[in-house]
């Protein structure tokens, strides 16, 4: 078995690579007659997960370790397995077995035929070799890394492919650039207020607020490779963030204002600019970072799809910000 993972490999079939000496539990027996029969018949190979079986070798659920140690002896196998399972046709490629590790975070999937048999098993030793100790967490976070790494450049080597993974995702900019347009019409008298100063500084309103959305979406995508997305961590990230946001916005507007002053001298456009860059850089910033976890909780690539909405969120949030600022100064 490879202990690493390798770009040539990757169009392998997966059940080159699959664990074949796997233990098998059975939904009629009870805890204490599989607790039985594994001490007078140990595994030979390595347990990360317990998968339930029928008669037949079809996959009907699994027991993860803590139930079948910690639940009542009489209590039957069907009682304690989980039903819905993850698993990985035999069908599938190297390549496949990758993206399920990157992003489900499992360290096991069963492997099944056509008839829904189990195979096999294919785990996170594929990877790595000295993963043999589960508790070795650093070691598991490098690896699902390592994988994703691999796995985007794989992508991006089929134009075809690459094309039908970003370019829906690109619709969320021509929506958002719409709307910034459709907004302009409709703040069209603050624009027009004394030439239209305040317009002049639309590029570099956005401009801030975009690269700080950015900035907030490959930190919140990095810190996932190495960390569990859930909605708690979603929230501590938001009270850091709006702090970041607020300085940067701060930092960045004061400039911006000062340049604007000596320009144009007009302390309305200051104060619009000021307010309207803290109050889009920091909305940008929460936008940033709240994307990439949202879809990693709903179970989509927020490595391809982060980008094009928190661009287009920020973009629209900042103008309204901005432009509801110049509506009431410029009154």
């Amino acid at each position: 078995m490879a202990n690493r993972l390798t770009e040539e490999n990757l169009k392998d079939p997966v059940t080159k690579f699959i664990n074949r000496d796997f233990y098998s539990l059975y939904p009629e027996q009870t805890i204490g007659e599989a607790l039985a029969m594994m001490r007078a018949f140990p595994p030979t190979g390595r347990i990360i997960y317990f998968y339930v079986v029928d008669k037949d070798s079809r996959l009907q659920g699994v027991v993860p370790t803590r139930r079948l140690l910690l639940s009542p002896l009489d209590k039957k196998i069907s009682e304690v397995m989980i039903q819905r399972v993850i698993t990985i046709p035999s069908a599938a490629t190297l390549l496949d077995a990758v993206e399920f590790f990157s992003l489900h975070k499992l360290l096991a999937f069963p492997v099944l035929d056509e008839a829904k048999r189990l195979i096999g098993i294919i785990d996170i030793e594929l990877y790595a070799e000295e993963l043999a100790e589960i508790e070795g967490a650093g070691l598991a976070d490098e690896v699902f890394q390592i994988a994703g790494m691999t796995l985007t450049r794989a992508r991006q080597a089929n134009p075809l492919q690459a094309f039908r993974g970003r370019f829906p995702w690109l619709l969320c900019n021509v929506a958002g650039g719409l709307i910034a347009a459709f907004l302009s019409g409709i703040y069209q008298d603050v624009l027009n207020w004394q030439n239209a100063v305040l317009a002049l500084f639309i590029p570099v309103v956005l401009a801030l607020a975009e690269s700080v959305s950015i900035q907030s979406v490959s930190l919140a995508v990095d810190g996932l490779r190495t960390g569990r997305a859930t909605w708690k961590t979603l929230l501590l990230k938001l009270r850091s963030e709006v702090a970041t946001g607020l300085l940067l916005g701060l930092g960045t507007g004061l400039l911006v204002a000062l340049v604007a002053l000596f320009w144009q001298g007009l302390l309305g456009v200051v104060l619009c600019l000021i307010c309207g860059i803290v109050g889009g850089v920091t909305c940008a910033a929460l936008i940033g970072v709240s994307v990439p976890t949202v879809l990693k909780l709903l179970k989509l690539d927020p490595g391809v799809a982060s980008g094009p909405i928190a661009l287009a969120g920020a973009d629209v949030v900042t103008l309204l910000i901005y432009f509801n600022i110049g509506m009431i100064v410029m009154r």
